[in-house]
């Protein structure tokens, strides 16, 4: 039905209590609205998260993969009322999906939103792992994942990740760590959702914070991976 599901007001309260008593804890750091919800008055849905930082359930909030005219939107009808504002964004980024540079980045650094941006190394793709074809162990060779990275696995992005191979070897570092280095320091990013599958996946993500990519490197990662 329609309350069990969306930004309604009823389904917004109801999934933070639920949610509140699952953690067993008295508050949510950070509560991020996933989608934009056609079917509910913005409005609604805006006061629901006020409502919730007021009663201490909630500290901050946020969203994740809405428009450039979304956040415009949401962000006009918060200063007219006085709601407590978005912090955070969560939209996809990496070097093989730029989008939000266009629109949505602009946006949120001049509003003081930050990106927690998913998806830093597409999928898995910009680790090099497809150079050769899809490895049986793989995302890409199971039939629920296959969908997600078949898109990755193109032209364009054998370029892209040949580009980060290359700097990588020349760097001594992993094409990993280079493109979550690339994606971290990217002017508007905060942080990076990762999904560590293994325990050396893992290890090479935690050893990316420690390198720092030089701004010859970054530049030329930047031309191969612009968006036409």
């Amino acid at each position: 039905g329609k309350n069990d599901r969306g930004l309604s007001r009823k389904h917004i309260m109801e999934s933070v209590n639920a949610s509140l008593k699952r953690l067993n804890t008295d508050h949510i750091d950070l509560y991020q609205m996933h989608r934009f919800d056609y079917e509910t008055p913005l409005e609604e849905s805006l006061r629901a998260f006020d409502d919730l930082i007021r009663q201490g359930k909630v500290n901050y909030i946020g969203f994740s993969e809405w428009t450039a005219a979304q956040i415009g939107d949401a962000i006009k009808i918060q200063k007219a009322n006085g709601f407590d504002r978005f912090v955070s964004s969560q939209p996809q980024y990496s070097m093989l999906w730029r989008v939000i540079e266009a629109k949505v980045l602009p946006l949120c650094v001049s509003e003081g939103i930050g990106q927690i941006v998913w998806s830093p190394v597409a999928q898995g793709v910009l680790t090099g792992k497809y150079r050769n074809g899809i490895p049986a162990d793989s995302r890409a060779a199971t039939p629920h994942f296959a969908p997600f990275i078949e898109p990755y696995l193109n032209d364009r992005s054998r370029r892209i990740v040949e580009a980060v191979s290359v700097a990588a070897q020349g760097l001594g570092y992993s094409p990993l760590e280079v493109a979550l280095a690339w994606v971290r320091d990217f002017p508007g990013v905060t942080s990076s959702v990762v999904g560590a599958r293994t325990a050396a996946q893992l290890q090479g993500i935690l050893a990316s914070e420690e390198i720092e990519l030089p701004e010859v490197v970054r530049n030329a990662l930047n031309e191969v991976s612009a968006t036409l």
